[in-house]
């Protein structure tokens, strides 16, 4: 008996449209793949958009929330926990930063990177009340909160959620002669991904990250790296930035700091740019929460020895070679970096989502983004010879099989 289409009917009936998911109910994963209600088995290509770089349950991750489920699981900040201490220490220690705020969502991180620059631009850089100004790029995705939504230009995202949060200019994604002439007194920062994931995976020119470090530098301006989806290995570094040597003033984590377990973000930067908060002007009763905290610690644990990082990497370079073989073939271009791409699908072949759709037939799980380009981002623990099979997968549905 085929169950899905009663249970895709039922979550329909009682959920908000606020995503267009395919239709597939998973019931089990493990790995870089998940089972459906129906025991059909498929390859995750999209690792939850990068909150699942360390696959499913990855044992090392399930044992620490297993543990701490049996001790404490929240305290609110409102009391220290055992947990705490350890994790920040070691985000700290991985980013280079000397302190660090943990939130739960992405977008939570972003919100506060946004009210740290803020305060940091009235109460350090001297900016007048009420003027700071961020900088940020067209084609940007930070989250869904309404002032996040202010700036963006995506109309999904953006129309009929006004009135809009101000304080914010775009300027173009990669081109630094329109940051420099947008930066003026007022500016306090530069909100920027390293590598835009929503726009479809796409990669800025070489050297505009070090550009932009140069500009915030000479400017007394912030640069605030959104590393939600680029961050934690996904591109063959620990940090996107580090392609280009780049040292952000704050780094925004999220997803894979949960490691597909728990929401887990947080915001790392030194003292004299975090240090401008004090008790009461910021928190969250579930940041930092001891649950949070062990599996935190548990992925940091995991970063730390740098196999994550080869492997994306090294299999970056194997899935990149393969996708650059099915241009012309129905596939118009292929962007990314490590085992992260957008691969645009001739529309003249199918709709982005209609690539998606067939694709999950053949058994392998990914989603489209802006009608003609589909994200790709399997979990790092895969192997060779699995993307070699997605790239099998995805050859026959160019191909109309």
């Amino acid at each position: 008996m085929n169950h899905t289409p009663e249970a895709v009917a039922a979550a329909e009936r009682w959920t908000a449209h606020n995503y267009h998911p395919l239709p597939v109910v998973i019931a089990e994963a493990d790995g870089a793949w998940v089972t459906d209600v129906d025991g059909k088995r498929y390859l995750d290509f999209l690792a939850g958009y990068s909150a699942l770089n360390f696959g499913h349950r990855h044992p090392d991750l399930i044992a620490a929330a297993h543990a701490q489920l049996d001790r404490v699981t929240l305290t609110s900040r409102a009391f220290i926990h055992d947990q705490f201490a350890e994790f920040c220490q070691g985000l700290t220690e991985l980013t280079g930063k000397d302190l660090i705020l943990p939130m739960n969502t992405g977008a939570e991180a972003v919100e506060t990177a946004i009210k740290v620059a803020r305060k940091w631009g009235y109460q350090v850089k001297g900016v007048r009340q009420g003027a700071a100004k961020i900088i940020v790029m067209a084609g940007n995705f930070h989250g869904r909160t309404t002032t996040i939504i202010s700036f963006s230009d995506d109309p999904d995202a953006h129309d009929d959620f006004g009135p809009y949060t101000p304080g914010f200019v775009t300027v173009p994604y990669g081109d630094l002669d329109a940051l420099a002439a947008a930066i003026d007194t007022d500016t306090v920062g530069v909100l920027v991904e390293p590598i835009q994931g929503e726009a479809g995976v796409l990669v800025p020119p070489h050297g505009y990250l070090a550009g932009v470090r140069e500009l915030c530098t000479a400017n007394n301006v912030l640069m605030l790296a959104d590393e939600i989806q680029s961050g934690l290995g996904r591109t063959g570094e620990t940090f996107a930035c580090d392609h280009e040597r780049v040292v952000p003033d704050m780094y925004i984590m999220g997803k894979a700091l949960g490691g597909g377990i728990v929401p887990v973000s947080a915001v790392a930067a030194d003292r004299d740019i975090l240090g401008v908060l004090k008790p009461g002007e910021h928190g969250s009763t579930f940041g930092g929460n001891p649950l949070a905290c062990a599996v935190g610690t548990a992925v940091i644990d995991l970063l730390k020895t740098d196999e994550f990082q080869t492997r994306s990497r090294e299999l970056g370079e194997h899935l990149h070679t393969g996708l650059a073989k099915l241009i012309g073939a129905g596939v118009t271009a292929v962007r990314g970096r490590g085992l992260w791409a957008g691969v645009d699908i001739d529309p003249a072949v199918m709709t982005g989502r209609e690539a998606s759709v067939a694709l999950m037939a053949h058994g392998v799980l990914a989603k489209d983004t802006h009608g003609t380009t589909i994200r790709l981002a399997p979990p790092l623990t895969i192997t060779a010879e699995e993307i070699d099979w997605a790239l099998e997968q995805f050859a026959a549905v160019l191909e109309g099989n």
